[in-house]
Formats: C-alpha cells, structure tokens, sequence
C-alpha cells in the first residue's frame, strides 16, 4: 500500500495547503498519539521546531491533537532535528516530533516523528497512523479525565549543547581555530555558535537572524556563498554550513571552496578506520555517492555500500548490517555512535577533531579523492507520472548507452519536493553533461 501523507522524510508540503494544514497536523497529533499509548502510564511526546513562521500554526494543531489522544506535550521550542531525537530517547518520552522542511524555502514546513528509541519511524508504522487518519478519528479521544497537560521545557537548548560538546574527548579544543558557521537562520541558530565557542574556537556566526521568513535563504547549507565569501573576509580556518533544522552540514575550505558530504565521509571513515573505530570495514552511502568515493574506500580495503536516496534508508542498513558511519552527498552525515540520524552540528565536530589530530589544512584533510565527473539537475513537474513517458524513457535509455559501463544514470523523484532529479555521471565531463541534457530536454517536453 502506498502511503498518502508521509514521503521520505516526513509529512512535507507548503504550508496551509494539504497535506501541511492545521487539521492534518491536529489528525496527525490524535493518530500518532493513538498509536504510541502502550501501558498504563503518563504518556509523553516531545515537539521541537525550526524558525518558519508556520510552525506557530503546526505547533499547536499538533499539541491540540495529543492532547486529545491523552498524552502529555512538552514543547522544546527551536532545536535541531537531531536534538529532537536525543532528548526522545534522554526524556523517556513515547514519541518525538520536529517540526520542519529541512533544507526547502520558508514556504514549505514538516512532520518527522521519531519512536521512543530516538529513530524516524518505519513505513509500516507511518501507513499506521495514515489509516487512523483516515478513519473515524472520533472515536480514539481521550475520556475528559485523561486529557493531557502541555509544558514548555526551557533547557532543551542547553540539554543538546552539553550532548554535542561530549562527544568528542574532554580533553580536546580548538582554541586558536576561526569558524564561521552559517546556521541558515534556522533551528541551530543559538546552539551552534554556543557549542564552538565554548570548545574554544574563535567563531564568527552568520545566518543567526532569523525572522520566520528567511530560514535557508540564500544562505546555509543550500547557498554557500555568504559562507565562502566571509570565510575569505575573516581569514578563517573552515566555514560550516548547516540546513534549516540542523540534520545536514557541508564545509568550505579556507580558500573559499565548498565540500561536500562525500569528502566528509572520506575524511571520518578513513580516519575511523586507521584508530580502530570504524565497524564492519565498511560505511554506508546511497546511489548518488561519487564514484571517486567508492574508489578511494577500495583501496583501503574498505566498502561504499548503497542505499535508495533517503537518510533513513542509510540508517536501516546500518542498523540492520552493524555500521556506524554513514551519511549522504548532501551532508547528511550519520554517526551511530553519537546519534541515530543525521547531524550537521555533530558532523563538524568531528571534521575539526579530525583536523586537530592531524594538523593539515582544511583544503589538503577534505580533498581525499578526485571526484568523477558528475551533474545533477532538477526538473519541476506539477502532477502526473513523466517518467512513464515514451520519450523520456528512451533518453534515459540513450543516455545509459552512450556512458557504457564507464558512467551511471540515476533518475528518480524527490520525496520532499515535486522535483525529478536527473543524475549522471561518468570519466567523460562532455559527455556527462550531454547526457544530463538531453534527458532534461526529454522531461521537460512531457511536463
């Protein structure tokens, strides 16, 4: 059965039209909090949020409704996805929620709702709580004596600064390193400066403005180049960049440069792997991971193994397989020693741990490998199914032939957003390119 409501990564849309409205997220709250209410206890759920304007309204329709499902509501406020699911699992409570569309414009907002273990909830749970949804929601309401209460917990940002901060050795800090951090005027806005500066570092904070309208607008992990401008202004060592509710980080170089999470996830696995810290001899990537990031873990004797496109997809495999290094060309970095899904805050903490073991620059320690000549476009569609086209089928089939087994074609729908992304690469840049054209050129025709 294919789910209505949840995509890849939540419940996404744009704000006050289905599926992200008030009444949804209020059937959400009743459904959700149906189904997480096991055993004879006060029931709890946690609801953090980012900075758009809209989450004033998801907030509440969301408390409203597991209220009315009997549980307890304690509202953390602006904080990181990631910190949403350390404090489910810290606080004890029966599920999690952040509030928040991730890397996508103000316009748009989010449902991520984490288990009592601090994970995104299967399918098989989501299709669940979409049932529930859909039926008689009347009839799974709380007798009036079993209401729950709401509370706000004031602490959660500090709760999450002291988490970050433990894990990397207490003995380690990087007095004498310049950071600028771009936290996109998003949910890390306040811890992420807090955290670098009280482990030392010299930090210069950007995107830490936010107004409800200008969460990742022209700026964090999206638009690197307020970050990779002041970097070269202040001097500085590194540039961090996060996304809008913290889940994600890319980093720029002291030239200027930007890397990407394939660098990173070179940087930490092979580090990892020569202390002795890496588990499995292996690190889990998806099918949009470089092919120069594969080719520099074989030659360490160690393996890129691949998932659909997805951070939970990324975490079931590790889960289920043992690994603890994972993560996502986009930034999406997991770290299963630290934390159970992504986190950009966490992810440079160990970037700069690494680079304080190491002493090498910023623009030697994350250019590991030669990337592949790789290109990625987005194609917006309004409705329908245009991959199913005649025409775009025989492009993508063109295309495919013409890379041989030298280049790859990954063609595939966004899960958060009505885009169809349209991947190749392959040894020749050309011919990548043309390929990613004439495919782009065929949709477009179709849309």
């Amino acid at each position: 059965m294919s789910k209505k409501y949840f995509g890849t990564d939540g419940i996404r849309g744009t704000a006050n039209r289905a599926p992200m409205t008030a009444e949804i997220a209020l059937r959400v709250g009743i459904a959700a909090g149906s189904i997480f209410t096991r055993g004879a206890h006060r029931h709890k759920v946690i609801i953090g949020k980012d900075t758009r304007l809209s989450g004033y309204m998801v907030e509440p329709a969301l408390t409203a409704g597991f209220i009315s499902a009997g549980m307890d509501v304690v509202l953390l406020g602006p904080v990181p996805t990631p910190a949403v699911a350390m404090l489910t699992r810290s606080m004890r409570a029966d599920i999690g929620v952040m509030i928040s569309a991730s890397h996508n414009p103000y316009q748009d907002n989010g449902i991520k709702i984490f288990g009592p273990d601090g994970y995104k909830l299967s399918d098989e749970t989501e299709l669940e709580i979409e049932e529930l949804m859909e039926s008689a929601i009347s009839a799974h309401l709380a007798d009036p004596s079993k209401l729950g209460r709401a509370q706000r917990l004031e602490d959660a940002g500090a709760r999450y600064i002291e988490f970050a901060k433990s894990t990397i050795p207490r003995t380690m800090h990087f007095d004498g390193i310049r950071v600028v951090i771009d936290c996109a005027n998003g949910a890390a806005y306040k811890v992420a400066p807090t955290v670098l500066w009280e482990l030392g570092a010299d930090v210069i904070a950007i995107g830490v403005e936010p107004d409800g309208f200008n969460i990742n607008h022209k700026c964090g992990s999206t638009d690197l180049t307020k970050l990779s401008q002041k970097v070269l202004e202040v001097r500085a060592d590194i540039g961090i960049a996060l996304d809008g509710d913290a889940d994600r980080v890319l980093i720029c170089d002291e030239k200027g440069q930007v890397v990407d999470g394939d660098q990173i996830m070179a940087l930490i696995g092979d580090y990892w792997h020569r202390t002795g810290r890496l588990t499995g001899k292996a690190i889990v990537g998806t099918i949009m991971a470089n092919l120069g990031l594969e080719r520099y873990f074989q030659a360490r004797g160690l393996e890129l193994l691949r998932t659909q496109v997805g951070d939970r997809y990324v975490v079931e495999k590790m889960r289920s397989d043992g690994y603890n290094l994972g993560g996502e060309q986009s930034g999406h970095i997991i770290m299963s020693d630290y934390s159970t899904t992504g986190d950009g805050l966490i992810s440079a903490l160990q970037v700069l741990s690494v680079l304080h073991e190491i002493n090498r620059p910023v623009s030697e320690a994350l250019r590991l490998f030669e990337p592949a000549p790789q290109l990625l476009k987005n194609v917006r569609y309004k409705s329908g199914e245009p991959l199913d086209h005649s025409g775009v089928k025989q492009a993508i089939a063109d295309g495919e032939a013409q890379l041989g087994n030298k280049g790859r074609v990954v063609i595939r729908k966004s899960g958060t957003e009505p885009l169809i992304r349209v991947m190749a690469e392959g040894e020749d840049e050309a011919l990548v390119h043309a390929v990613v054209g004439q495919i782009v050129v065929a949709l477009e025709a179709v849309i």
